[in-house]
C-alpha cells in the first residue's frame, strides 16, 4: 500500500476539490452561481488523477490497448541479427512489456506537471470547452502544454535505457549495431505523450457522461448530475 501512496503522491484530493468549488475567480466566466474556469480546472485534474491512477498501476501502459507503447521504430526497421530477434513473437512481446514497464516511471515524472499545468491554466472560453466534445479540455490543455511532457519523459526514457538492468532490453541495444539510443527515447516519449492524452481523453468524456461518479458538488451541477 504504500509504494501505491507514493506514486499518487502528485494528486490532489477529492476533498481538495470539492473544498474549493463554490470558489469563483475574479474575471472569470460564471454560470448558474459557479465559475466555468474552475468546473474547467475540476474536469481536467479529475480526468488526469483517474488518468494516471490506472496508467501507474502495474502493467497500466501494457495491459491498455489504448495506451500500450509499440517497439521503437528505430528497432522494428533493422536487419540482421536483430530482425532474426524481433520474428520471434515471445521476444517482442517481452521485450514491449519491458518498454511499456519504463513508460509506467516516465509517467510518474509527467503527471506533476499536469497538475501545475492545470493549476495554472489561462482558459480563454471556458463556456465552449463545458460545452464542447466529450474530450474538449483535454485536447485545450494539450494544446497549451505544447509537447511539455515529452520534454520531461525523455530524459527519463534515455536515463533508463542507458542503465538498463532488463537482459532483454540489454541485448537488443547490443545487437542493435548504430542504433541511436536518444532517438529510441525521444520515440518513446512521443508514443507515452500519446497514450497519457489518449487516457485523460477518455476519463474526461466519462466524468462527463456520468459527472456524479466524481462525487464533486461543482462537476455535478455543471454536467447535470445534482
Amino acid at each position: 500500500m504504500a509504494a501505491v501512496l507514493t506514486r499518487r503522491g502528485w494528486m490532489i484530493g477529492s476533498g481538495a476539490l470539492a473544498g474549493t468549488a463554490a470558489l469563483s475567480l475574479a474575471g472569470c466566466a460564471s454560470y448558474g452561481g459557479f465559475s466555468l474556469t474552475e468546473v474547467v480546472r475540476h474536469l481536467l485534474q479529475a480526468s488526469a488523477n483517474r488518468a494516471f491512477d490506472r496508467l501507474l498501476a502495474p502493467g497500466g501502459f501494457y495491459d491498455d490497448q489504448m495506451a500500450r507503447l509499440a517497439l521503437p521504430e528505430q528497432l522494428g526497421n533493422r536487419g540482421g541479427m536483430l530482425q532474426q530477434l524481433l520474428t520471434g513473437p515471445l521476444f517482442k512481446d517481452r521485450l514491449a512489456r519491458a518498454f511499456n514497464d519504463m513508460a509506467e516511471r516516465a509517467a510518474y515524472r509527467a503527471a506533476p506537471a499536469v497538475t501545475e499545468a492545470i493549476r495554472g491554466i489561462g482558459v480563454r472560453d471556458a463556456l465552449a470547452l463545458v460545452r464542447g466534445r466529450p474530450d474538449e479540455a483535454t485536447n485545450y490543455l494539450r494544446g497549451e502544454m505544447s509537447g511539455r511532457l515529452i520534454d520531461v519523459m525523455f530524459p527519463e526514457f534515455g536515463n533508463l535505457l542507458h542503465a538498463t538492468s532488463d537482459p532483454l532490453v540489454g541485448q537488443a541495444l547490443q545487437v542493435a549495431t548504430g542504433v541511436d539510443v536518444n532517438a529510441i527515447a525521444n520515440d518513446l516519449a512521443r508514443q507515452a505523450d500519446d497514450a497519457i492524452w489518449r487516457a485523460i481523453g477518455r476519463e474526461e468524456a466519462e466524468i462527463r457522461r456520468d459527472p456524479r461518479s466524481t462525487r464533486d458538488p461543482l462537476l455535478e451541477r455543471a454536467f447535470g448530475g445534482g
